[in-house]
């Protein structure tokens, strides 16, 4: 960064949880960044928005956990703005409701630090949303008032009116009160709200872990205890909380309240991940694999500086592809030095990445396996012609072997290789260990063997017997039986989409 002269600091509202609900100038803001400063309510997966490059500083604050003070993270966003360059103050909801953005902005201001606000949806209005309960609605509520339900403890006295706040707006919503949920119903009725006026507590508003209670206010206090409800929750008191019964649609999707495991490589499980959010699931990532592309000095690039020798170009992974074409641009510099040759992909899932580079295919398998690939060659001659395969540094030699059969000239070219990641989440293998999930994906063998090895071999045979797996295929099926594993399901469409397919029918059952 540049230190001739002050950055400009962006203070930016993550949103309530989803990662889907940040704004996109909030994106933006952190497609530029070279520092995010980050909360605990702020989705880890917006990360991923930011460069690789950029410094990652996690200040989370939970009621029972300060990673940093406030006093802290200010003069910690007023030394990284004087560092100069982009920086990024990530913040759970929108910053400047209870979210302590003013005090922030006032010590950049102080500091000459020049800063802009990027608002957040807020958890008040999410939350309840994503419970089935809209904040107002023409027959029962006209006005909404956002309360705080945890004051600042340094204040001498209670600045809320609770005798004015208890009958002036038709629909309340209480912020970090659950700690307080007591006092703040008593206080309520002690100034003339009813007893029975419903209320509802959202835990994790618009997570996949989302949790919603209601009762009223003589006896939500005894429910929240009972079923030991804990923060981060927002409380809404009000006539619109009887909506709910009829409006709730998030909790009731399909996959509500189930824990899938994602062992794809951190590069492509989102797609997995995003099907299964869609469907209710909480996913957690666990990348067995990490893929390191074949670089200048491969075999591959020597294939590549060549091309023009090649009538076919035979893709078996959607890895494979970006591996080829980005090494190929890299050399040629051009999509066009791809030539005349045809290409083959073994399915939907390879072919949707060949042509994300705007290239058609030739010849795609109906069934995503070696087989089924061979099985659509079929309807081409092969005598003389010359192949090139790009694929993984180990994989199956059924295909090269076939098609030499079939008198192609076929050079096999590592396009990537398949590594163990160098750190795993600890958190999802206690989780694994401890039988505290649904389901685990496996896409390919790799990621189940190199799963099986994070576990060491008595720790492996320990949890392999009561392991609930879903294959993507045959070839990763085989895999697991040699270890002795059979999974419960097997993707009868062997791709991503397929194994989200599965997943719900099996968990439906």
């Amino acid at each position: 960064m540049n230190g001739g002269k002050p950055g400009i600091v962006y203070l930016v509202g993550a949103g309530p949880g989803d990662a889907g609900l940040i704004t996109l100038k909030g994106v933006r803001c952190l497609e530029k960044a070279e520092v995010v400063i980050y909360d605990f309510l702020a989705d880890p997966a917006l990360l991923s928005h930011a460069p690789a490059t950029s410094e990652k500083i996690n200040v989370g604050k939970s009621v029972y956990h300060h990673t940093m003070e406030q006093r802290e993270i200010n003069t910690l966003l007023v030394n990284k703005g004087r560092e100069g360059g982009v920086v990024v103050r990530l913040k759970g909801g929108d910053p400047f409701v209870f979210g302590r953005g003013g005090e922030e902005c006032e010590a950049l201001h102080a500091a000459g630090i020049p800063f802009e606000v990027v608002p957040g949806v807020t958890a008040g209005i999410a939350a309840p949303a994503y419970a089935g309960i809209p904040v107002t609605s023409r027959g029962c509520a006209s006005s909404v008032a956002f309360v705080t339900g945890n004051e600042d403890p340094a204040k001498p006295y209670s600045t809320i009116r609770w005798e004015h706040l208890a009958q002036g707006a038709d629909t309340l919503v209480f912020y970090m009160g659950v700690g307080n949920l007591a006092g703040i119903t008593a206080e309520l009725m002690r100034h003339g709200r009813s007893s029975a006026t419903p209320v509802a507590i959202v835990r994790w508003g618009t997570k996949s872990t989302q949790r919603t209670i209601t009762g009223t206010l003589a006896t939500i206090v005894e429910t929240a205890e009972s079923t030991s409800l804990l923060p981060p929750a927002i409380i809404i008191v009000g006539e619109v909380v009887a909506l709910r019964d009829r409006l709730h649609w998030f909790e009731n999707r399909p996959l509500s309240g189930k824990r899938i495991i994602n062992t794809r490589s951190r590069a492509q499980a989102s797609q997995l991940s995003v099907l299964l959010t869609d469907l209710g699931a909480e996913v957690l990532e666990l990348p067995t694999i990490a893929v390191e592309p074949a670089g200048r000095e491969s075999a591959l690039a020597a294939e590549i500086e060549n091309l023009e020798g090649y009538q076919w170009i035979v893709f078996t992974s959607a890895n494979g592809v970006h591996a080829f074409f980005n090494l190929l641009l890299a050399i040629k510099g051009d999509i066009r030095g791809l030539g005349s040759a045809r290409l083959a992909s073994i399915g939907p899932g390879t072919t949707a990445a060949i042509n994300g580079y705007r290239i058609r295919v030739d010849c795609t398998a109906s069934e995503a396996v070696a087989e089924g690939l061979l099985a659509a060659l079929d309807a081409y001659t092969w005598e003389g012609v010359r192949v090139l395969l790009p694929r993984a540094a180990r994989a199956r030699d059924l295909l090269p072997d076939a098609l030499r059969a079939r008198g192609a000239a076929v050079t096999v070219a590592a396009a990537y290789t398949t590594v163990t990641p160098e750190s795993v989440d600890e958190s999802i293998k206690d989780a694994i260990l401890h039988d505290r999930y649904d389901l685990i994906t496996f896409s390919s063998p790799s990621t189940f063997e190199n799963f099986a090895g994070l576990f060491g071999a008595s720790g492996f045979a320990e949890i392999a017997r009561t392991l609930r797996a879903i294959s993507i295929g045959p070839v990763t099926t085989a895999a697991m039986a040699l270890s002795g594993v059979t999974p419960v399901a097997q993707a009868r469409e062997h791709t991503i989409p397929g194994i989200a397919a599965t997943i719900r029918e099996y968990l439906q059952k």
